[in-house]
Parts: structure tokens; C-alpha cells; sequence
């Protein structure tokens, strides 16, 4: 019989007999899906506007600088899109979409909720990218989340000007960050990937197909 099965997006082209620049290329469900994932976070962000912020000032109000620890759900995004994606672009997209799904709906930060966006998905893509978008393992995972809080550190040190503050704030602040993207954004985000791929919603993809090759 023959095989009609679409190639996964995250096969390699010496597997598939396809060129890398094929491997790369956005199909129409990997538009409609990291759509769809953009949304998803966005709503969770909203959700998170609230909670996170009451997290993040509580925690300030102990040691400030401690509030960081509660960024990471707001770097989510772009560590999912990568992750189930795995398309060049993919982390910055999901990313951005969820950053203005909550800017639209209910972010206090207004337009620089887009910012941030912006700049986390940016630092989460670097790391796939890094890796030439063909490893996607709880490491790779962890380091994305990561990057993105690079991301986000990088943007608020110019946004609110934490240059000018204590160098103490400012290795706490991006301690937590660090902490919270490794575990909120990079390791809730790959055991999400595989929660879901168990549902077989994953199946046109390679993180879906991967678990299945596990077990």
C-alpha cells in the first residue's frame, strides 16, 4: 500500500528526501495552528494580567527584584509555537499574536504589552534558531524559555529604566527571570507539547509523531 502521509514539519529533509528549504517552509495548517496557539496563550495571558501581577508585586514588595518569578506564563507563547511548530518564525508569531489577543482585551500595559511581545518571541526564536530548528528537547525547551526572559529583560531595562536602579535589583530581577522562563515557559511548555500530542491533536506534526515513536 502506499504511504500518503504528509511529511511532519520537523522531519529532516535527508529523511524525506526534501531540501532544507522545503523542511522550512510554513504550510497552511501551520499558519491556522500557531494561530490558534497565539490566541490560546493570549487568553491565558489575560487571565494572568490579574493574577501574576498581584504574584509579581506581592513578591517585589518582599525583595524587589523576587517579582520576576512570575513572568514566565507571559513567555509561553513563543516556547510553544516553537516547540509544535517548528518553522523559522514560529516562536516570534505565536508569540506576538498572544502579546495583542491581551493587549486588545484586557492588558494594563497597553501597546507595550506588543513590545514585549515582540521581544520575548524574539529571544525564544534565537534559541531554535541556534539550534537550526531541528532539536526540540526539554534542554532546548528550557533554554528558549530562557531566552525569552533575556528578551523581556532586555526590553524593561530600557521601558522602565532598571539600568539606573541597584545592581543588586537588577541580578535579582534577572535571576527570577531566568527561573521562572526555565520553568514556566520552558518546562510547562514541553510537557504541554506532550500532553497534547498524547491526544493525537498533534499528529500532522512532528511533536505528535515523535511520542508515538516513543511508545
Amino acid at each position: 500500500m502506499t504511504d500518503t502521509r504528509l511529511p511532519s514539519s520537523g522531519e529532516t529533509g535527508a529523511s524525506t528526501g526534501r531540501s532544507p528549504q522545503t523542511r522550512y517552509t510554513w504550510r497552511v495548517i501551520d499558519i491556522v495552528i500557531a494561530a490558534v496557539l497565539g490566541v490560546a496563550c493570549g487568553l491565558i495571558f489575560v487571565v494572568w494580567n490579574s493574577i501574576g501581577y498581584a504574584w509579581f508585586t506581592a513578591f517585589d514588595a518582599l525583595t524587589p527584584g523576587l517579582g520576576g518569578l512570575a513572568v514566565g506564563i507571559w513567555l509561553l507563547g513563543g516556547v510553544l509555537g516553537g516547540l509544535i511548530i517548528r518553522k523559522p518564525g514560529a516562536a516570534l508569531f505565536v508569540e506576538v499574536i498572544a502579546a495583542s489577543v491581551s493587549a486588545a482585551l484586557a492588558s494594563q500595559w497597553g501597546i507595550e504589552t506588543l513590545y514585549s511581545g515582540i521581544a520575548q518571541g524574539l529571544g525564544a526564536e534565537l534559541v531554535f534558531a541556534l539550534f537550526m530548528y531541528r532539536r526540540f528537547t526539554l534542554p532546548v525547551a528550557i533554554l528558549a524559555g530562557m531566552g525569552a526572559g533575556v528578551g523581556a529583560y532586555i526590553l524593561e531595562a530600557f521601558l522602565s529604566a532598571y539600568f539606573a536602579m541597584s545592581l543588586a535589583f537588577n541580578i535579582i530581577y534577572f535571576s527570577c527571570l531566568m527561573v521562572s522562563g526555565a520553568l514556566l515557559a520552558g518546562v510547562v511548555s514541553f510537557y504541554l507539547v506532550r500532553a497534547l500530542a498524547r491526544t493525537g491533536a498533534l499528529d500532522r506534526f512532528a511533536a505528535g509523531r515523535e511520542l508515538h515513536r516513543e511508545v
